[in-house]
């Protein structure tokens, strides 16, 4: 049953239909440069034979149509792409913006655009002609019969005679439905390699790609440093709300305050984030500096962890930078700390001079808590780690020298001294 279904699948396929105003496209494209060669063709000697008009016409409209091309090949790959995805679906990457045409790129642009031209007129002559054709020879039939010209004078017999006129017309009708897919099948092999990505272009797309992805990283980073600060603090606020909730309902109450405001900053975060994965934007909201430190420490003082914030010099005058990444820092230290020194003092010292800045955080860490050496790094410690290395800096995370807590020292280098 397949086999007698399988060739009337063509005529019958919404890819026919799309195929055919694809080629009709083509051809419509090429009647102005078959316009400008017919001229330059009217002007050839009179006395040269018909084969050499011919051969100057069509040098005339290819050299055209590669003209076209060359003169502005962005465009004209880029509606040819659009077509060829929109009408084939072949799924084409769109070319890249950055990467400048080549004179190889020019030529393959110029070989699709005569391919396009020349395949859909010979394809819009051969279903034109072969639909008109099937809808004449049974009517010619049915009126009696009469002489038609196709391509060349028909006698179509009337009565039982002319009955042959049905499966002539069918197979005109199946004509045009192969004839459509075959070219349909040309397009799609061509396509990639004429208006597919060049070396320059792939080159161009992987490098937007990495940045993409590096930004994506980024913000991972980001996001995982915000949001596990403030659900570190969260929790810590929700413990300290649930033991005074009977013996002191005032501190209580602060505490759930605390934690409102931080779950809220957190939700304000996470929102923002998803919004530039989403849409792949650039973000709007200021970003965070060392200018928010106070901010921070409040933050983590509402926890029940004192924070003994000591600043030397002037972070105004860091550059932005140096100060976003910085902030970011102290903020994973400070989540650090609260996660393994059990509400402990924290000591955060930021000594910013004209060529170094130096950050200190120091928290007293109970025996339990102390983590053992060799021990795996946890995600947290790791980011510090990768963005010190990224400001070309050095950082130095481990028990301080009395042995009794830890300490984090980050040295930034702001500019070459002197």
């Amino acid at each position: 049953m397949r086999l007698l279904i399988r060739p009337f699948r063509p005529p019958t396929s919404g890819d026919t239909l799309r195929t055919w105003l694809h080629g009709l496209l083509g051809a419509a494209g090429g009647l102005l440069p078959l316009a400008a060669a017919s001229l330059v063709a009217a002007a050839a000697p009179r006395d040269w034979p018909a084969p050499a008009r011919t051969t100057v016409l069509l040098a005339v409209w290819v050299a055209f149509t590669v003209a076209v091309a060359a003169g502005c090949p962005r465009p004209a790959r880029s509606a040819s792409v659009r077509l060829a995805n929109g009408l084939l679906g072949t799924g084409l990457p769109a070319p890249v913006a950055a990467a400048r045409p080549r004179g190889a790129d020019r030529l393959r642009t110029g070989t699709w655009l005569v391919l396009h031209t020349v395949a859909g007129s010979a394809l819009t002559v051969v279903t034109a002609l072969a639909l008109g054709t099937a809808v004449a020879l049974p009517a010619v039939w049915l009126n009696g019969g009469d002489r038609i010209t196709v391509v060349r004078p028909l006698d179509v017999p009337g009565g039982a005679s002319g009955l042959w006129t049905l499966p002539a017309a069918a197979a005109l009708l199946l004509l045009a439905g192969h004839a459509c897919a075959a070219v349909s099948a040309l397009f799609r092999r061509a396509a990639p390699a004429l208006l597919g990505h060049g070396p320059a272009e792939q080159l161009a797309a992987l490098e937007s790609q990495m940045r993409r992805m590096a930004r994506r990283n980024r913000l991972a980073q980001e996001l995982h440093d915000s949001i596990g600060h403030t659900l570190t603090a969260s929790t810590i606020q929700a413990a300290v709300a649930r033991r005074l909730m009977d013996t002191d309902p005032a501190a209580a109450r602060r505490a759930l305050t605390g934690l409102e405001e931080a779950s809220r900053a957190a939700m304000d975060d996470l929102d923002h984030a998803l919004g530039i994965l989403r849409e792949e934007r650039a973000a709007t909201a200021p970003p965070l500096t060392l200018a928010d430190l106070h901010t921070l420490a409040d933050r983590v003082r509402r926890t029940g962890t004192d924070v003994h914030a000591d600043v030397t010099g002037d972070p105004a005058g860091i550059p932005a930078t140096v100060s976003r990444e910085a902030y970011r820092i102290v903020q994973e230290g400070l989540t650090n700390a609260l996660k393994h020194g059990d509400r402990s003092p924290v000591r955060l010292r930021v000594t910013v001079t004209p060529a170094l800045l130096e950050l200190e955080i120091a928290n007293p860490v109970p025996g339990r808590a102390r983590p053992a050496r060799g021990a795996r790094r946890g995600r947290g410690l790791t980011g510090i780690l990768e963005r010190v290395d990224l400001l070309k800096g050095e950082a130095v995370a481990g028990p301080d020298p009395a042995g009794t807590g830890w300490l984090l020292t980050v040295r930034v280098p702001l500019r070459q001294a002197p």
